[in-house]
């Protein structure tokens, strides 16, 4: 039975891994602590859904726009592919 050799792929996810558990080693507990509450709190704020609205997010783009001197046929020409 021929044993097949690991392909390129496999070689470096191997690596990957390898390089992954050195550095989980080389951090200190206290830093991985501070980095799990950071972690923690960034979660917490997607599921809590702080982001602001839809209709907010276009009137400031909108906003933007205008402050920047384009007006609505400027950016409704690229749309219509003139």
């Amino acid at each position: 039975m021929k044993v097949k050799s690991p392909t390129r792929r496999n070689r470096v996810w191997g690596t990957r891994r390898k390089n992954q558990k050195a550095k989980s080693k080389a951090c200190p507990t206290r830093q991985k602590q501070k980095i799990q509450a950071l972690l923690s709190l960034w979660l917490r704020e997607l599921a809590a859904g702080e982001y602001p609205s839809l209709q907010q997010v276009l009137d400031d783009v909108g906003r933007k726009a205008k402050d920047r001197g384009l007006t609505p046929e400027m950016l409704d020409s690229p749309l219509k592919g003139a």
